[in-house]
C-alpha cells in the first residue's frame, strides 16, 4: 500500500465499514403493504433506515498526518430479505478529510455485492493535497526531517469472483496522477524523485476471507495477494511492479478475549516512485518514517471486552525495510508496542473508536481512530 493510495483509500474504507455509527433521519414515510421491509435495522439504538442521509464524522490523530477529521456520507442500497440472509448490502459513500498539517483528501467509494456474494466489485476515485515529513534521507545524514507534499487524484476498480468456499480472485486497475515536491535529492535514493508522476497499472488479486464480521473479528482468516504491474503500455510514465500480500488470524479465546495475529509484506521492483514506496504498518511511529522497496512486518495484539461496550488491548509486532528511504540500518528490527482502549459505538456491528499509544526505538506516538489496526 502506497502513502498516497493508502489516505485517498482509507476515506472510503473508514466511511464504508462504520457509516452507521451516526444517521440524519430524511422526512419519515409510510410503509404499504408489500413494500421492501427495511433490513439493515441492527436492533442497536443507532441504525439507518431505507433511504436515510448517513452522516460520518470520525476524529482522527495520527503521527503521519496529526489531528484531524474525516467527515463521510452514505448510501445503503435496498436488499430483499432473501439477499440480506447471503450478502451485505451494497453501499456507495463519499467522504472529505482535513487535518491540522494542512492536509486534505477527498474521496468517492463504491462497494458492491451480487449474485449472493458470488461478486464483490470495489471502486474508488479521489483527490488529495498531503503536506508530509521524511525522516533523515540517505546521502545526507545531517539533513533531518524534510517536507514532502504530494498533489493528486486517484482511481481504482477491483472485480472479484467466488472460487468456492471462502476463496475469491480477480482483477484490478488504478491510475495515479500525482505531483511531488520533496526539498532533497540525493543519489544514494533508490527511488523515483521526479516531480510529476502519471502510473496506470493492471493487476491481479487472490483473497479467502473467512471472518465473522470484517469490522471487528472474533474468529475466522482473512488472506490477501495482490500484484500490480504498472507499465508504458497502458499509459504509465515509470515501468516499474507493486507486489503486497498479508496473512491475517482471529481467535476467541473466551467470551471476553480475542487474540488477533497479522503477517504482512511488501515489494517493488523497476522505477518506483516516493509516493510508491512500502511502509512497516506498525504503530509508534509516522508511516514515513521507514520507507523502502521492501518491507514486512509482524504483528500480534490481545483485545480485552471489560464490558458490553469498553475494552483493553496490547499489542506488540516487529518490522523489517530493505532498500530504505531514510537512514535506518537496512533489515534492522524495527519494534512496536503498547496499549489502547476501545469505546464499542454501534455493538451490533462491533464498531469500536480505538485510542491506541504505541512505541518504537526512539519514538513514540497516539494514534485516534476507528475501527481496528487490523
Amino acid at each position: 500500500m502506497t502513502v498516497f493510495k493508502t489516505v485517498v483509500l482509507a476515506l472510503g474504507i473508514l466511511t464504508l465499514s462504520f457509516s452507521s455509527v451516526w444517521a440524519v433521519d430524511e422526512p419519515a414515510t409510510v410503509a404499504h403493504e408489500g413494500s421492501t421491509p427495511d433490513l439493515r435495522d441492527d436492533g442497536s439504538d443507532l441504525t439507518v433506515q431505507s433511504g436515510n442521509l448517513v452522516v460520518v464524522p470520525i476524529p482522527m490523530s495520527g503521527p503521519t498526518l496529526d489531528s484531524g477529521l474525516i467527515l463521510g456520507e452514505m448510501y445503503f442500497h435496498g436488499q430483499t430479505e432473501e439477499q440480506a440472509r447471503k450478502q451485505p448490502a451494497s453501499v456507495t459513500g463519499a467522504a472529505g478529510m482535513y487535518t491540522s498539517s494542512d492536509s486534505k483528501a477527498l474521496a468517492l467509494v463504491h462497494q458492491g455485492y451480487w449474485k449472493d456474494d458470488t461478486w464483490r466489485f470495489t471502486a474508488a476515485a479521489g483527490a488529495a493535497d498531503l503536506n508530509l515529513s521524511l525522516s533523515r534521507p540517505l546521502g545526507d545524514p545531517g539533513l533531518g526531517d524534510i517536507n514532502w507534499r504530494i498533489k493528486g487524484n486517484f482511481l481504482y476498480l477491483n472485480m472479484l469472483r467466488r472460487l468456492g468456499g471462502n476463496w475469491y480472485a480477480g482483477a484490478l486497475a488504478r491510475y495515479i496522477d500525482a505531483e511531488q515536491q520533496v526539498g532533497f535529492t540525493g543519489s544514494n535514493v533508490d527511488f523515483d524523485l521526479g516531480a510529476e508522476v502519471t502510473a496506470r497499472g493492471v493487476g491481479a488479486v487472490l483473497e479467502y476471507d473467512s471472518r465473522d464480521m470484517p469490522t471487528n473479528s472474533y474468529s475466522g482468516q482473512h488472506f490477501k495477494i495482490e500484484a500490480v504491474l504498472n507499465t508504458k503500455a497502458v499509459g504509465s510514465d515509470k515501468n516499474y511492479q507493486s507486489y503486497r500480500s498479508y496473512f491475517r488470524s482471529y481467535h476467541e479465546m473466551s467470551d471476553s478475549l480475542v487474540v488477533a495475529w497479522e503477517l504482512r509484506g511488501c515489494d517493488r521492483g523497476g522505477k518506483v516512485p516516493l509516493w510508491e514506496g512500502c511502509m512497516v504498518s506498525l504503530r509508534g511511529f509516522s508511516a514515513t518514517d521507514y520507507l523502502g522497496r521492501g518491507s514486512a512486518s509482524g504483528q500480534v495484539e490481545a483485545r480485552w471486552r471489560m464490558s458490553e461496550r469498553w475494552g483493553l488491548v496490547g499489542f506488540g509486532g516487529v518490522g523489517y525495510v530493505t532498500s530504505p528511504f531514510s537512514q535506518v540500518r537496512e533489515r534492522t528490527a524495527i519494534p512496536s508496542y503498547g496499549m489502547g482502549i476501545r469505546f464499542m459505538v454501534l455493538p451490533a456491528k462491533r464498531v469500536n473508536i480505538r485510542v491506541d499509544f504505541g512505541r518504537s526505538t526512539d519514538s513514540n506516538a497516539l494514534h485516534l481512530s476507528v475501527g481496528e489496526a487490523f
